[in-house]
């Protein structure tokens, strides 16, 4: 199409309504307000006759923008965009992303998704502490974790007990810290008016689990030392009981061997089938088989005791991972090497 066939801004939007048709027209300006109808009825009849170009090209373009906000409410940006580059093409979907998260209020620092984690980092590294925890808590926590590890130690600790502390943001800090990165990284996205939950112990976790082993014992050290109560609720979401199914054989047979079997009895009373099995199948056909008595003859237990001796478990398996006598895996630079 030539540069004279191509319809900008309302006129697009006339040039829709009528190769939509009087009767899905009429509908769609019964959801406009009157100023909007106005405008739009004085570029209609200001359009005249449509090339048969200029419809198609106007139905393509509305029909990849309903899809592409159909995507994003149904699994986010970034799920929006892969999606979007499988179907349109790399060049085409990126425009359309750009236009939407530009115009989206639901995504907020959406275009921080363009900046690689190098270029994170170096941006980042001169904010202040709070700003730096501020974005990283809408990234995802991969890309927040790697930014995180790249970090000065003081810097990365600093940030993380600020995410742990941060709850909710005001519209106006929001406002206040978009308007800054927006005009240095020049993108732009309008900040919500709702309150928004940001950060948090979670969401500090969430970022830990995706680093390194080194990174994670460095910045826990440096919460100990300065914010010991939430050095402890983060290293207590850490690992969770329930997570003994995701160790290999190796690990957990080395558990087992610290654990007190009554301990055991009472943490598997009311733990996931998969949980049970990771154990289970780990022990000697007469061990395993003398422990499901164990547990029938307990009979009922309190929910506490379940969770008292769970927490024991957990301990053991936090102590024997700080001496690195078994496997957690963990993302970051901490891969197994078979």
């Amino acid at each position: 199409m030539s540069r004279e066939d191509r319809l900008t801004g309302r006129r697009k939007a006339a040039a829709l309504l009528i190769t939509l048709g009087k009767e899905r027209s009429a509908e769609v300006l019964r959801h406009l307000s009157d100023d909007d109808i106005e405008q739009l009825t004085w570029e209609i009849s200001a359009l005249g006759e449509l090339r048969p170009e200029q419809r198609r090209a106007v139905l393509e373009e509305f029909q990849e923008a309903a899809v592409a906000r159909n995507v994003i409410s149904l699994g986010g940006l970034e799920y929006a965009e892969e999606l979007l580059r499988l179907a349109l093409g790399e060049e085409k979907a990126s425009q359309l992303i750009d236009r939407l998260s530009a115009a989206s209020p639901s995504v907020p620092f959406g275009f921080l998704r363009h900046l690689n984690v190098q270029q994170l980092t170096h941006f980042l590294v001169n904010e202040h502490p709070q700003t730096i925890a501020l974005l990283l808590c809408f990234l995802q926590p991969e890309k927040a974790a790697q930014v995180l590890s790249a970090l000065e130690p003081d810097l990365a600790a600093d940030v993380a007990e600020r995410i742990a502390a941060m709850e909710r943001a005001s519209p106006d800090i929001l406002a206040e810290v978009e308007t800054v990165i927006r005009r240095k990284l020049s993108a732009v996205l309008q900040p919500s008016r709702e309150l928004r939950a940001v950060g948090g112990i979670e969401t500090l976790v969430n970022i830990l689990k995706h680093t390194s082993r080194l990174t994670e014992k460095t910045i826990i050290e440096a919460l100990e030392d300065e914010a010991p109560d939430v050095a402890e609720q983060v290293k207590k979401r850490m690992f969770v009981f329930e997570n003994i199914a995701q160790l290999d054989d190796r690990s957990i047979q080395r558990i087992l061997r610290e654990v007190e079997v009554r301990d055991l009895a009472l943490a598997l009373k009311a733990t996931p089938e998969n949980v049970k099995e990771a154990i289970l199948r780990n022990m000697s056909q007469r061990a395993a088989a003398m422990l499901r008595e164990d547990m029938e003859a307990m009979g009922p237990v309190r929910l506490r005791q379940v969770e008292e001796a769970q927490a024991r478990i957990v301990e053991v398996i936090r102590r024997l991972d700080e001496a690195e006598e078994i496997v957690i895996a963990r993302g970051g630079d901490d891969e197994l090497v078979v």
